[in-house]
């Protein structure tokens, strides 16, 4: 018989959950409705520097609003460009809810660094955010896993798709996501994990301004951009087990966006 919260007992990581209008909460919120516990981090000292600026209370109130949904909840503050992140990350969340059956690669750095302004410290700092950290995460997950229906999802911005201006080392290193999950699913499917990417497309989440929506709204066939809630349903399916036979793969989640006017 199905069940209505098919994720039970298990545990999720999920990274880069700052800001409850973002798409990391709102995969927390689908999560914890299917059942699972779940550990998240945030960093708001990142989001202060964009125009959006950054959700102070958000990491709380985000972690009352999993436990009203009947699931365990934490939350941890930290710099995932730190190298030993990952660990820490790992070691906090199986401390306070158990060994982890569940990581979403959802953090991500960017600093809007077209030909011009890019440099090696640009570089070095996407690196250690968007690939370095999400790769030993998903290494670390691995080689720590002994359960079954394990599930790695990375989110990324298809960038493989055509060109994302001013956006080098961001793209440079979400790429690089996307060949990892190809690799990384091969090698560890023998372990009962799967291993995936999604790239939700263009997603109102507080960060476009008045000519970003001007210039993509018409090329969204359904006249509205995705909301958090769209990608989230999407990773929640990944993470169940009716997405059990899907792995290797980057899934162009995106509501039929057209890249070219």
């Amino acid at each position: 018989m199905p069940t209505t919260r098919p994720l039970a007992n298990r545990v999720a990581v999920v990274t880069g959950a700052s800001r409850r209008a973002g798409i990391g909460a709102a995969i927390c919120r689908a999560l914890a409705a299917g059942g699972a516990d779940v550990w998240f981090t945030h960093f708001n000292a990142y989001d202060r520097d964009f125009p959006w600026g950054a959700d102070d209370d958000g990491p709380a109130a985000l972690k009352a609003e999993l436990e009203a949904l009947g699931v365990r909840a934490g939350e941890q503050e930290i710099d995932l460009s730190a190298p030993d992140a990952a660990t820490v990350v790992l070691d906090a969340a199986t401390a306070a809810l158990g060994a982890p059956a569940i990581l979403i690669n959802n953090a991500a750095y960017s600093t809007r660094d077209g030909y011009a302004r890019l440099d090696a410290a640009t570089l070095d700092a996407h690196y250690a955010v968007n690939l370095r950290t999400a790769a030993l995460l998903s290494a670390e997950f691995a080689r720590r896993f002994t359960g079954a229906n394990g599930r790695i999802i990375a989110m990324t911005s298809g960038q493989g798709l055509g060109p994302m201006t001013e956006e080098l080392a961001y793209a440079a290193t979400k790429a690089a996501m996307e060949a990892i999950t190809v690799t990384l699913a091969a090698e560890v499917g023998h372990l009962g994990i799967t291993v995936n990417a999604v790239n939700p497309g263009p997603t109102d989440t507080g960060w476009m301004d008045d000519a970003t929506r001007a210039t993509l709204l018409p090329r969204m066939p359904f006249g509205r951009f995705g909301t958090p809630e769209d990608a989230a349903r999407l990773v929640a399916f990944l993470a169940s087990d009716d997405g059990a036979w899907i792995t290797g793969q980057v899934i162009h989640s995106e509501g039929g966006f057209q890249r070219s006017g």
